[in-house]
C-alpha cells in the first residue's frame, strides 16, 4: 500500500508559522565540543631511557599470561566467564541495545492495522422512523465491517528524533566501555588476590622459620642454663620472642584463609570450591611493560572512553530539549475498506482514503521546557566535568603506579640486600653465642633483625607485585578502544 503525503512545501510553512511566537525568544545555546584538556609530552615517571619510546609499547590482551602461571590462568579465565559484575555489565548491554531501538523506531513511519465487525440489534420501539436494514420479527439488525490501515509519520524538522537515537547509540556504546572496565577491573582484582595470597603465604614461611628458628636458640639457651652458663632471665627473653613468633601464626594463617576465599566472588564460585597450589611470590615472573605515549592513553582506558559516550549521550539529549522549544508536525493516513456486508466489504464503493497534516506547538507551559533544557544542561556540565576528571585520573593512575613499580623494584633489591647482611650477622651470633662469647642480648638483637627483614622482604615483593598489577590497569590493560564494535542496528540499517 503506498500512502500519500500533502506537499511538503505546506507543511513546512504550517511549522513556520507555529514556530513564529519562538523567533523573538531566547533559545539556549548548546555546549561546543568537550575537550579533555591538555595532554602531557610523556609520563614523569618513566625511566629516562623510556621518556620517549619510538614507539609506544602496550599490555597484550592477555597480558596476565607473562606471569607464567597456569594457575592464575586458570582463575581468570573462570573470572571472565562467571563473574557476577561481568554477567551484570552484559546485561546492561542488551538493555541499552533495546533502548537503541526503541529511540530509532520513530523515525520510520507507523503502521497500524484494526480490523472491525460490529452487530447492533434494536427492538421496534426505538427504532423510529428509519427504516431497518435487517428486521426480523420486533428487532432489526445493523451490520457494519471494516478493516482500515493507518500510518503516521513524525517529520523531524528539528532533528529531535536523531538527537533522542544518537543519545541511545551512545548509552549503547557507554554500556558496552562498562563492561569492559567491569572486566578489566575484575581480572586486575583476580591477579592481585592471587598475588597477595601467594606474599601471605610467604609470610607464613617466613613466620614458621623465624618460629623453628627461635625455638632451636631456646633450646641452646636452656641447655646453657642447666650447664650454669646463662641466667634465667636469659632464658625468659627469648621464651618471649618465641611466644611472640608463635602468636603470629594464627593471624598470618587467618589473612591467608580470607584472601582465598576472596578469590570466590571474583570467579563466581563458592570458598570451597577455591584452591592455590601455588606457593612462592619469590619464584614469580614478573613481566615487564613500558607505559609508551600518554597520548595514546586516551584510547587505552575503557573508563575514558565510557565517560566520553557518556557525555556524548547527553549532549544528544541537550539537543533533544532544545528541540522541544519548536513545533512538532506529524502527517498522518488512513485507508481501507468499509461496508454494511462482509460479501461486500471489498467493493469499489467501500474503499476510503483520509491524509492530514498536524502540527502543535506549546503556547504557555510556565516554563517547563526550559527548566527541562537547564536540567539537561547541568547534567552535560556535571557530566563533562566528570570526562575531564577521568583523563586526568589516567595520567594520574599511570604516574602513581611507574612510581610505585621502580620505587619498589629498588626497594626490593636493598631489601634483599639487607636479609642477606642480617641473615650472617644472626649466624655469626647463634656460632658465638654457642660458644659462650657473646651475651643474649646482641643474639636477640641480630635474630629480631633478620626476622623483620624476611618479612619486609616478603611485604616488599608483594607491593612491587601489586603495582605492576596496578600498572597494567592504569594503561587499560590489554584494552583498546577499537576492539569494542558499535552496537547492532539491523532493523533500521539503510534507512538510518
Amino acid at each position: 500500500m503506498r500512502l500519500s503525503s500533502p506537499p511538503l512545501t505546506r507543511t513546512a510553512l504550517l511549522a513556520a508559522l507555529l514556530a513564529g511566537p519562538l523567533a523573538g525568544c531566547d533559545l539556549p545555546a548548546l555546549p561546543g565540543a568537550a575537550s579533555p584538556g591538555s595532554v602531557p609530552s610523556a609520563f614523569r615517571a618513566a625511566a629516562p631511557e623510556q621518556a620517549t619510546p619510538p614507539t609506544p609499547v602496550w599490555p597484550e590482551a592477555a597480558w596476565w599470561h607473562g606471569f607464567g602461571s597456569p594457575e592464575l590462568d586458570r582463575l581468570i579465565a573462570t573470572a571472565e566467564s562467571g563473574n557476577f559484575d561481568i554477567a551484570a555489565a552484559t546485561a546492561r548491554i542488551v538493555q541499552a541495545d533495546a533502548a537503541l531501538r526503541s529511540a530509532g523506531a520513530p523515525l520510520l513511519p507507523t503502521l497500524t492495522a484494526a480490523p472491525e465487525q460490529q452487530w447492533t440489534r434494536y427492538s421496534y420501539a426505538r427504532r423510529g422512523t428509519s427504516s431497518p436494514l435487517h428486521a426480523t420479527g420486533d428487532y432489526y439488525e445493523t451490520r457494519t465491517s471494516s478493516l482500515p490501515f493507518s500510518a503516521s509519520y513524525e517529520i523531524d524538522f528539528w532533528g529531535r528524533l536523531r538527537a533522542s537515537r544518537e543519545a541511545a547509540r551512545q548509552s549503547a556504546l557507554s554500556s558496552r566501555f562498562d563492561r569492559s572496565n567491569v572486566a578489566l577491573t575484575t581480572v586486575t582484582s583476580v591477579a592481585s588476590t592471587w598475588i597477595t595470597v601467594l606474599a601471605d603465604r610467604d609470610r607464613l614461611a617466613v613466620a614458621r622459620h623465624n618460629l623453628a628458628d627461635a625455638e632451636e636458640i631456646l633450646a641452646a639457651i636452656r641447655g646453657q642454663f642447666s650447664a650454669g652458663l646463662t641466667s634465667q632471665l636469659d632464658v625468659a627473653q627469648e621464651e618471649a620472642v618465641v611466644a611472640q613468633l608463635r602468636a603470629q601464626v594464627p593471624a598470618l594463617q587467618n589473612t591467608l584463609e580470607q584472601e582465598i576465599n576472596g578469590l570466590g566472588i571474583l570467579v563466581g564460585q563458592p570458598p570451597e570450591a577455591i584452591t592455590v597450589t601455588t606457593e612462592t611470590l619469590a619464584g614469580l615472573t614478573l613481566p615487564e611493560v613500558a607505559a609508551g605515549l600518554p597520548s595514546e592513553l586516551l584510547a587505552r582506558r575503557p573508563d575514558v572512553a565510557q565517560a566520553e559516550a557518556a557525555l556524548a549521550a547527553q549532549g544528544a539529549n541537550l539537543k533533544v530539549a532544545r528541540a522541544d522549544f519548536f513545533p512538532q508536525v506529524t502527517l498522518t493516513a488512513s485507508t481501507g475498506w468499509q461496508a454494511y456486508a462482509l460479501n461486500t466489504l471489498f467493493g469499489p464503493g467501500s474503499l476510503f482514503f483520509t491524509a492530514a497534516a498536524t502540527a502543535s506547538q506549546t503556547v504557555f507551559d510556565n516554563g517547563a521546557k526550559r527548566a527541562a533544557f537547564d536540567e539537561a544542561k547541568g547534567r552535560y556540565d556535571e557530566l563533562l566535568a566528570d570526562y575531564r576528571k577521568a583523563v586526568v585520573q589516567a595520567f594520574t593512575d599511570v604516574e602513581n603506579a611507574l612510581t610505585a613499580y621502580r620505587r619498589t623494584t629498588e626497594q626490593e633489591a636493598l631489601q634483599s640486600e639487607a636479609v642477606a647482611r642480617a641473615q650472617r650477622a644472626a649466624d655469626i651470633s647463634r656460632a658465638q653465642l654457642q660458644a659462650g662469647t657473646i651475651n643474649i642480648v646482641t643474639q636477640l638483637q641480630t635474630q629480631t633483625t633478620l626476622y623483620t627483614d624476611l618479612d619486609t622482604l616478603a611485604q616488599v615483593r608483594l607491593a612491587r607485585a601489586t603495582a605492576l598489577v596496578n600498572l597494567y590497569k592504569a594503561l587499560g590493560g590489554g584494552w583498546t578502544r577499537g576492539q569494542v564494535t558499535a552496537p547492532e542496528t539491523k532493523l533500521f540499517q539503510g534507512v538510518l
